[in-house]
This record gives C-alpha cells, structure tokens and sequence, in this order.
C-alpha cells in the first residue's frame, strides 16, 4: 500500500477550518472499506459504495487529495466525523492481517482496520493532532503512551491464568527441579506468544505486537536453559546416599563426608542384591573347572578359540539361590562377604565399620565412566552394585547346569567375575551377552570381554555364535589384551623329578697275582743202568716205576708197571 502519510501531508502551517486534508489512508470501518481524511480539526471517513471490507484497491486509494476535493465540492456529506476537539486517545491491537487503530472520542470509540505498515504511522498522526489540539491533556496522553507499551492493568483472566503457570511450575519443580520450571515457563510464553499471534488479547494484558516478540523470544530463552541445566555434566551423575548410624573407621586417606540426599536410587536385583546381614561360609571348598592356571595363561583372543561355540540351552531350571547359593557366600574364607570384598577392592577412599563392611567410598564406574560418591544407606546402597560379569542366568543357559553345586556357587562370587559397577548400568545390561550388551564406556570394552571369556574358559561354559563374533570383533582391536586367571585356579601341579640313581658300585680291581715262577728246568736226564734187581736195591731205587731212570722191563716180571717190588 502506499504511504499516504508520505504523499498526502501538507504543510504544518495549514490551518484549522482547511477544506484540504492533510493525511489520508485506507481503512476497513464496520467491515465495510472506507478512506479517512485527517483534517486539523476533524476526522471524516467515507465508505465506498458496495464494497465490503478489504476491497479497496491501491489504485482507487492513490487518487489521494483530488478525492476528497471533488467529493466536497459536489456536496457529498461524510459518513463519519470525529472533531478533534473531542478526541481522548488512540491505542492499535495487531490481528492476522490487519491492525486495529481504536480511536476514543467523547461518547463514541471508532476502529480502523489499516494494513500492519501503515499503522505505526496512523497512530502517531492521530496521536500527534490530539496533543497539539488539547494542550491540556498532554500527561493524560502521555500517561496513554505509557500504557500501551507496558499494557493494560491485569484481569482476572490475567490473575487466574497467572496462578496456574505458577502451581503447575511449583509442581514440576518438586518433582523435576529447576530445569523443569524454565520449561514450563517456556511453554507458558510460547502458548502467550501463538495467542497474541491469532490476534486474541493476550492474557498477560500486553499489547499484540510487544507480547508476540517477548513470549516468544522468552519461550526460546526458557527452552534452551532448561536443556542447557538439565544435560549440565554431573547434573544426577553424583549419586550419594544418606548418612551411617554405625561408627566408621576412616580410611588411611580421609576425606570429606559425601553431603546426603534424598533422591532414591536404583534397587538391586535377585542376582545381584544387597550385602547380607552376616556372612556365611560354604559348605565346599571353591572349585573350577579348568584344570590349573596355567589354561588361562594367555591372550584373551587365543583363548577365545578354545571355547566351544553352540546354541543357548533352555532356562529352565534357574533359580539364583537353588542353583548357585545364596548371595554372597564367603567363599575366600576370608571373613567377609562377597559383595564387601568387591567393594573394598574397587573403590577409593573408603571407611570400613569393622573389618568388612564399607560404610562409604569413591567409585568411578566402569560402564560409564561417571563418578559416584557411595555412602550406605537403606535407600541409596544400591546406586553401587556388584555385576556378574557373565551373567548367572546365561551361564546357566551356557553350561553351568552340567557343573557341580560347588563349582557355581564358585562362579557366583569369583572375583574375576565381579565388578562393582553404577547400580543404572547394571539393570540395563540384565543377563545379556556381548552380543546384546556392551559399557557405553567403549575405553573399557576390551577389558570386559577378556573377563567375560576368561570366566568362561575357567568354568567350562561355552558361547553361541553371535556373542563369539562379537567377542572377536572387540578383541580383534586388542589382540594383546591377556586373559585374567582365577584365584580359585589350582596351581600346576609340582613337577616331581625322579632322583639320579645312585652309581653303581665299583668293586676294586685287584692287582694281578704275580705270574708263578718258571719251574725250574728239570736236570738234565742221567744215564742209569742197573744190571739187575739186586744192583736197582743196592742204589736205593727199588722199587722202580716204570720210566723212571735205570727202569727196564725185565724188572717188571708181573707187568703192573713196578719192577723190582718182590
């Protein structure tokens, strides 16, 4: 539309009484389109013949000043007449498509639709030529200007829509905190913001124009400042629980008391519940199926390869307490319960009551990475508790029912299958395997699933197809990461080495008898002769054996080999 403020407007000399206007512009009056003609001391409209609300065209509008004068001239009376005289103020209330000048008047108040450009500069010609003409009303005036840029005096609609913003921010602040009263007065703006927009009286009595910018600039304020608090780092991540009544004996380290609060946390579950009241010893000594640690004295991924891959067997059956004993058990045998143990080896900065139980402590939970301050208490032990690593319920289903009593209830409190962990994590996680589950933490995922097939290996059970292929996927990023060994491992066997026998005793040589001495060499044969027996007698020799020296047959007369014998 064209600016007839601009193109119209006369001199400020022209004077009251002038048959020329000195500001024209189009408007819609009654819902009929009419023109209005601003004069120093009157205002006339003239509705168009016929024509309804929004048909006046630009063309008809731009013969401006000439109009108004051949209308005057050929005697043609005005439909409407304000004198300035009578004039109070002028206030605009902004629509969908047009604005509304309301113009008050002694007796009468009169609305002039104008487009949303021209009504800026309506309002202000109107207003200027009340100021001008009533000298006298300028604080009234003013004290108008006023009140139409900080809005009209509250309603009840006001009040009443007012206090339920405020009850239902009371309400959401109890139960959500401060982020959640910026968000519900966000949505009181934006909803402020979209009323004053379908061109409705706003509730919180602004004018139109200033309350769609400010509700919805607040709204957009409310909403970003609501997220902004409520994913703040640490907002919720420190979980602390209530104060002990027992006695604590601090830690080598002391530190300050965690301060208390209220907010319950997560509960534990039938697996992995609270720390029992007194500590009970198993009936068997721990036991495991892998036949010493020397089985797991390798890498987790060249351990992988020696677990069985078959399909999960049926649940039935599974009962935490029937099947792997009570929570718990002081299996170590060393006085205190499982879940103390864990705790006291996993946290920092801990107090004991006694020798066992932890009172409070520092945990920066493996599956997150986020801190927590644990102190014991009915409604917040359990923000910390204690994961089986390999679930029971999915041993059970991977094996375990084919171990012995002794060996599960082993498995249920060996330590290399417990961690203690944020109490959140562990109700997401449930009984699921590597295949359905994994630490957001990813920092710590290698050292998990080497856990998990160390436990594995250790007690005999095997894995399905799908959580091997996600074990090697993850391990295949670590291939260095080592397996863990249990310390209910047996150690190896000692290697029994047989002694040296003894060498063989060595009887002592003797020395070599010395060689008999020659004989000596027999004298050499004599020649005897005896001519008879009586010579063989008188020698001495007789009787004579046969081959002796001197012996002759003829002495052996009876041939036995002796002669001279008779």
């Amino acid at each position: 539309m064209t600016n007839f403020g601009e193109q119209q407007e006369q001199p400020a000399t022209a004077q009251a009484g002038d048959e020329t206007p000195f500001f024209t512009f189009a408007s819609d009056i009654d819902g009929k389109s009419a023109t209005v003609s601003v004069f120093r001391d009157r205002i006339e409209w003239y509705r168009l013949p016929g024509a309804s609300g929004g048909t006046l065209t630009a063309g008809l509008v731009n013969l401006g000043t000439s109009l108004f004068a051949s209308a005057s001239t050929n005697g043609k009376s005005a439909t409407g007449r304000i004198p300035v005289a009578d004039m109070l103020s002028v206030t605009t209330s902004r629509g969908l498509r047009k604005t509304k000048v309301s113009l008050v008047a002694a007796g009468t108040t009169v609305d002039f639709r104008v487009s949303h450009a021209d009504a800026v500069r309506v309002k202000s010609v109107l207003k200027q030529l009340i100021l001008e003409a009533h000298p006298p009303m300028m604080a009234r005036l003013g004290k108008s200007l006023v009140s139409n840029l900080t809005g009209s005096q509250p309603t009840l609609s006001t009040w009443i829509l007012g206090g339920l913003v405020a009850f239902f921010a009371l309400m959401f602040a109890i139960v959500g905190g401060f982020p959640a009263i910026l968000v519900i007065l966000g949505m009181a703006a934006l909803v402020t913001g979209v009323y004053a927009i379908a061109g409705r009286r706003p509730w919180a009595s602004l004018p139109a124009r200033q309350t769609v910018v400010v509700a919805l600039a607040a709204s957009l304020v409310f909403f970003i400042s609501g997220g902004v608090v409520a994913a703040a780092p640490g907002a919720g991540d420190i979980a602390v629980a209530e104060q002990p009544t027992a006695s604590a004996t601090p830690s080598a380290s002391p530190t300050p008391t965690p301060t208390p609060t209220p907010t319950p946390g997560p509960e534990f579950s039938e697996e992995a519940p609270v720390d029992p009241t007194t500590v009970s010893a198993p009936t068997e000594a721990a036991s495991v199926v892998a036949i010493d640690t020397g089985s797991t004295n390798t890498t987790a991924l060249e351990l992988l390869a020696t677990i069985p891959v078959k399909g999960k067997a049926a649940k039935t059956g599974y009962e935490r307490t029937g099947m792997f004993g009570s929570a718990w058990i002081d299996v170590d045998q060393n006085g205190c319960d499982t879940r103390n143990d864990i705790l006291a080896r996993d946290l920092t900065t801990i107090t004991l009551s006694g020798t066992c139980r932890v009172m409070t402590g520092y945990l920066v939970s493996p599956y997150t990475a986020s801190p927590i301050a644990f102190v014991r208490g009915q409604d917040t032990s359990a923000f910390v508790q204690i994961d089986h690593v390999v679930a029971l319920s999915n041993a059970w289903q991977t094996g375990a029912q084919q171990l012995t009593q002794a060996q599960r209830v082993s498995l249920a409190n060996d330590p290399i299958n417990l961690l203690a962990v944020d109490g959140r994590s562990n109700a997401q996680k449930g009984d699921g395997d590597t295949a359905t589950w994994l630490p957001s933490n990813k920092a710590i995922r290698c050292g998990y699933v080497a856990r998990q097939v160390s436990v594995k290996a250790t007690y005999g059970l095997w894995v399905t197809q799908a959580e091997h292929d996600a074990m090697t996927r993850i391990l295949g990023s670590c291939t260095g990461e080592m397996a863990l060994t249990s310390s209910f491992t047996p150690a190896p066997a000692p290697v029994v080495v047989a002694p040296p026998a003894p060498a063989p005793v060595v009887a002592p040589v003797p020395d070599p008898e010395p060689a008999p001495a020659a004989p000596a060499p027999a004298p050499a044969p004599v020649d005897v002769y005896y001519e008879n027996c009586d010579a063989v007698r008188a020698a001495g020799a007789a009787p004579i054996q046969a081959g002796s020296p001197g012996f002759q047959p003829k002495f052996d007369r009876d041939k036995d080999g002796i002669g001279c014998d008779a």
